[in-house]
C-alpha cells in the first residue's frame, strides 16, 4: 500500500465489505487495537486478522451478503477518517431477533490508525440503535 488512505481504503472495500474477508491479513497488524466507541459500554478488544475475518463472517452469516458504499474518507498523517453505510437482509440471529429477510442498514464511522501500511488501531461507532430500531420494526410486521 502506498499510504494510509490507500490502506483503509481497500481494506473496507475488500475485507470489511464481505468480498474478501480472508484477506485482513493484508492490511492489518498482527495484533490490532480496537475501540468500541459505545456510549453506553465503550471498550477495547484486541484483534488479530484471523478474529477480524471471524467477525465479517458473523456480519454475513447476520445480514447474508451485504452492499458497503464508502461515504467519506479523509486523512492526515497517520490516520484515516472513514465514513459508509451498508445495505443488508436480516437472514440470521441478531441479538434476541430471529431472521425476518427485511433490509437492514447500517451507517459506521471509524479513525484508523495505520503503520507502516498496516491498520494497527481504530475507534469505531456503529449506530446501534438505528440498527435495532429496524430489527424491532420487522419482528413487529412478522
Amino acid at each position: 500500500m502506498s499510504n494510509a488512505k490507500d490502506t483503509v481504503h481497500q481494506f473496507l472495500l475488500q475485507v470489511r465489505s464481505g468480498l474478501h474477508p480472508d484477506r485482513a491479513g493484508r492490511f492489518m497488524a498482527d495484533r490490532v487495537r480496537a475501540h468500541q466507541v459505545v456510549s453506553e459500554a465503550p471498550a477495547t478488544v484486541e484483534r488479530t486478522p484471523q478474529q477480524y475475518t471471524e467477525h465479517v463472517q458473523e456480519m454475513l452469516d447476520a445480514y447474508g451478503p451485504f452492499t458497503l458504499t464508502v461515504d467519506e474518507l479523509v486523512a492526515e498523517g497517520d490516520r484515516v477518517h472513514a465514513r459508509w453505510t451498508q445495505h443488508g437482509r436480516h437472514v440470521g440471529p441478531v441479538d434476541h431477533y430471529r431472521p425476518t429477510g427485511a433490509p437492514v442498514t447500517a451507517m459506521t464511522s471509524a479513525v484508523y490508525r495505520v503503520e507502516d501500511g498496516l491498520i494497527v488501531e481504530y475507534w469505531i461507532q456503529i449506530d446501534r440503535q438505528g440498527i435495532t430500531a429496524q430489527l424491532e420494526q420487522a419482528a413487529t410486521e412478522r
